[in-house]
C-alpha cells in the first residue's frame, strides 16, 4: 500500500471528511469537536462559525452551555495556541502536547529570559494558581513582578501561562469570554487530575483521525513540536501507509475515510484561525501554494475563508451598518455563475447566525 500514490485532491477529500465538511452531520457540539482534534481559539467567538459551518441546527447557546458545564474547555495546547478542546481530552493529552513543546517559548523569548531559572519560576507560578481561584493575566503579572522584580515581567508570565495546564474561565463575554478572562488550574476547574504519563502514540492517532492522510512532517506543523518520527515508526504495524504525488510518505489509520477525488465538496465558511487552513507543513490539499501567503495578515491574524470544491478560494469579512450585516466575500479566483450563487447563499446564511439581531442581513462578493 506504501506505492500507492494518493493526488493533493484526494487527500483534500480525505481532511474534508474527517473535519465534517463534505456534509453537515447531526452531532453534539462536544462530540464535534473532539472529532475535529480541538478548534483553534485565539478569540471565542470562531469556533462558533467553525462549528455552525459543520453540525445540522448548531445553535451557540449549544457551545456555550457546554464551556459553562465544563466538558469543552479553552485552553493553550497545540502550537502553543488556544484552543477549544473537550475536556476528556484535554486531560488525556496535555501532558503529550505539553512535552512536545518544552523548550520552545524560552528559545521563542531569548534574551528576554536571561538569568530566569525557568523550572524554579514555573514553580512560583503554580504556587501562585494554588492560592488564587483564578487570575487575569494583569494580575498573575503583577504577582510575578513581586516575586521577580529584575525580569522581564511579561516574558516570564508568558512561560508560567504556557507551562503550567492553565483554562480559560468564562466570564460573560458574548461568546463566553471577554478579552480579560481569567485563568485557573485545569485540574481545579475539572474537578480530576491530568494523566501525567505522555501518550503521543494517542495524540498521532487522534491528528491521523482528523487530518489524515499526512506525514511526520504534518503532525509535527500542526503540533508546533518536533520529535514524532519515533512515534510514527512504533505505530507503523497499525498503520497505512501512502505516497503524495511527491514521493513523500504519508500515513494514516486504516480504516478513516478516504472518499474519491470526485465527492462533491459543498461551499463552507470557515472562520478566522480554522484548523483545517494550519494543521498541514503541505497545505496544498486546501489551499494553492500561491494563495497561502495570503492566508495570514500581518498582525499574524489567520484570515476567514471560503471553500469551493474543496479548497479555499476566497477570504469573507463581516460589515455592519445601519443595524445591517454582511457578509463580505473577496474572492481569490473567478467563481463559476452556480458556485458564486452558493457562495452568496451561505454567506448570507452565516450572517444571519453571527448578527441574529440585526435588522437586515446580505451577503455580496467584494
Amino acid at each position: 500500500m506504501a506505492d500507492t500514490v494518493l493526488s493533493a485532491r484526494e487527500l483534500g477529500r480525505a481532511t474534508l471528511a474527517r473535519q465534517l465538511l463534505l456534509e453537515r452531520h447531526s452531532l453534539g457540539a462536544v462530540e464535534a469537536v473532539g472529532r475535529l482534534a480541538g478548534m483553534q481559539a485565539q478569540e471565542p467567538g470562531p469556533p462558533y462559525l467553525g462549528l455552525w459551518s459543520r453540525l445540522v441546527g448548531f445553535e451557540a447557546a449549544e457551545l456555550a452551555a457546554a464551556i459553562e458545564e465544563r466538558t469543552v474547555v479553552r485552553a493553550t495546547s497545540m502550537r502553543g495556541t488556544v484552543h477549544l478542546l473537550a475536556a476528556d481530552d484535554y486531560v488525556r493529552l496535555h501532558s503529550a502536547v505539553a512535552s512536545a513543546l518544552e523548550g520552545d517559548m524560552a528559545n521563542y523569548l531569548g534574551s528576554r529570559l536571561e538569568g530566569v531559572d525557568i523550572a524554579a519560576l514555573v514553580e512560583d507560578g503554580r504556587g501562585i494558581f494554588e492560592h488564587e481561584e483564578s487570575m487575569s493575566a494583569a494580575a498573575l503579572r503583577d504577582a510575578l513582578a513581586e516575586r521577580h522584580p529584575e525580569a522581564d515581567v511579561r516574558a516570564i508570565a508568558a512561560v508560567v501561562r504556557r507551562s503550567l495546564p492553565l483554562v480559560r474561565v468564562p466570564d460573560g463575554g458574548r461568546w463566553g469570554f471577554t478579552p480579560k478572562a481569567p485563568f485557573t488550574d485545569a485540574e481545579r476547574w475539572l474537578g480530576r487530575p491530568l494523566r501525567k504519563r505522555q501518550d503521543r502514540a494517542e495524540l498521532v492517532r487522534r491528528y491521523l483521525a482528523a487530518f489524515g492522510p499526512a506525514t511526520v512532517r504534518d503532525a509535527e506543523a500542526w503540533l508546533g513540536g518536533g520529535g514524532l518520527g519515533p512515534v510514527f515508526e512504533k505505530l507503523s504495524a497499525e498503520l497505512a501507509a501512502f505516497r503524495d504525488e511527491s514521493g513523500r510518505e504519508l500515513f494514516d489509520l486504516p480504516s478513516a475515510p478516504r472518499p474519491p477525488s470526485d465527492a462533491p465538496a459543498p461551499v463552507r465558511l470557515l472562520p478566522e484561525f480554522d484548523n483545517l487552513v494550519l494543521a498541514h507543513a503541505d497545505r496544498r490539499r486546501v489551499i494553492a501554494d500561491e494563495h497561502r501567503k495570503a492566508l495570514t495578515t500581518k498582525n499574524l491574524r489567520v484570515r476567514a475563508t471560503v471553500l469551493v470544491d474543496g479548497a479555499v478560494a476566497g477570504f469573507w469579512r463581516v460589515e455592519k451598518s445601519r443595524g445591517g450585516a454582511a457578509v463580505v466575500v473577496e474572492p481569490l479566483l473567478k467563481l463559476r455563475a452556480a458556485d458564486r450563487r452558493a457562495v452568496l447563499a451561505e454567506a448570507e446564511a452565516a450572517a444571519r447566525f453571527l448578527e441574529p439581531i440585526a435588522k437586515a442581513h446580505e451577503a455580496r462578493l467584494a
